[in-house]
């Protein structure tokens, strides 16, 4: 199998998306842009590697976006798209892989069956690039009025990856330096190399506006049919102390929750629903109260397990709730705090995460004040 490596090109600033950092690194269904484009390529079977190519002033939001990927060191972009492109191809000339499919960062939506066709495509071609038949009737302006219909037949609508054979989209690339060619076809046209049309979808478009990422979200939440729901029950009794741990916000108590971690009874009842959704077992199962390295640890690290576990599934959290079951301390003038904390640790809007309180009208365990409960509810989503 011919040695391929994906190039993404994620230097540009973005200007035309108007947001507060550049498109590529704004999140998509609970991760950056650019990270769900460098997936798609890292799960391909017949990718070997990939090179990202960067703009340096955003080097510390690049670094957040891929962490734990295991990527190269990123290629330092140019002045125009086409010298990023350029940069990259040259500093890939020290592997000098077959194949090279360039691929814009801003279309996190690219399929493994239109990455699969292009590679095939360049059995036979030394160029190719996912493209879209147009299917529109298309017409040509002159202030303000139509001056003509466009006959479509025979156009397309260029998409990428472009995949081409390494030597030759180099030796492109060096030749076409200086000129502003509108994307990496254009420089292989230039070059003489026939360029194989694939047939691609519609849902590889690129994120160039808000509606744009919108649209990107509806279409990923659409894949998560698998919907599924959790629920988990926790109890801790009290013992001296000064404090007790609530959802991740520290409570001034006259006592204190005993447990072998922090004994936050409401993280841990809802780690066990995310679990539960996920037929994934218990927090015991996961974090054995038995193993010393769990003493005292703040049940955060518990949740974000479960969360990480989700998004490993391709999934998502769609809504937790959360009732803690107590007559003292009140949680009331915690619960906004509360809810922003599990917000962040679940990494999800706080308008999805519920915290409410109840009583057991001075009942059981709870009702006499030796401990308190909490119970969950969370809801999945999962690719169908």
């Amino acid at each position: 199998m011919p040695s391929c490596i994906a190039l993404i090109v994620a230097a540009g600033s973005g200007q035309r998306f108007g947001a507060e950092r550049p498109k590529q690194y704004l999140d998509l269904a609970g991760k950056p842009i650019l990270r769900r484009t460098a997936e798609a390529f890292l799960r391909h079977p017949q990718v070997s590697a990939v090179r990202v190519v960067i703009n340096p002033a955003f080097r510390d939001l690049y670094d957040v976006a891929v962490a734990g990927l295991g990527l190269p060191e990123p290629v330092t972009g140019g002045g125009s798209r086409q010298d990023s492109v350029r940069n990259g191809l040259e500093a890939l000339s020290e592997s000098a892989p077959d194949l090279v499919l360039i691929h814009d960062a801003a279309r996190p939506l690219i399929d493994a069956a239109t990455i699969s066709a292009v590679i095939s495509a360049l059995g036979q071609q030394p160029a190719a690039i996912a493209a879209i038949a147009v299917a529109d009737t298309l017409k040509r302006g002159r202030e303000g009025v139509v001056a003509d219909t466009v006959d479509r037949a025979g156009l397309w609508r260029a998409q990428t990856p472009q995949g081409f054979r390494f030597p030759e989209i180099l030796a492109a690339h060096r030749a076409a330096a200086g000129l502003e060619l509108t994307d990496d076809a254009a420089v292989a046209e230039r070059a003489g190399l026939p360029v194989a049309l694939v047939p691609a979808k519609e849902e590889n478009f690129k994120v160039t506006t808000p509606d744009d990422l919108t649209r990107a979200a509806q279409i990923l939440d659409a894949g998560l049919s698998d919907i599924r729901t959790g629920t988990g029950f926790d109890v801790h009794r009290f013992t001296d102390g000064d404090h007790v741990t609530l959802c991740g916000v520290r409570v001034p108590h006259t006592q204190k929750l005993e447990g072998h971690s922090d004994a936050d009874v409401g993280l841990h009842a809802l780690t066990d629903a995310i679990l539960g959704a996920l037929c994934a077992g218990d927090i015991g199962s996961h974090f054995p109260p038995s193993d010393p390295q769990w003493r005292g640890a703040d049940s955060a690290r518990f949740l974000k397990h479960a969360a990480d576990l989700v998004a490993d599934r391709g999934g998502k959290i769609a809504h937790v709730d959360v009732t803690v079951i107590c007559e003292r301390p009140k949680v009331g003038p915690h619960r906004e705090a509360m809810v922003a904390r599990i917000a962040e640790i679940l990494g999800m809007d706080p308008g999805r995460v519920s915290v409410k309180a109840t009583t057991t009208e001075r009942l059981g365990f709870t009702g006499r004040g030796e401990g308190i409960a909490a119970q969950a509810v969370a809801t999945v989503r999962l690719p169908g």
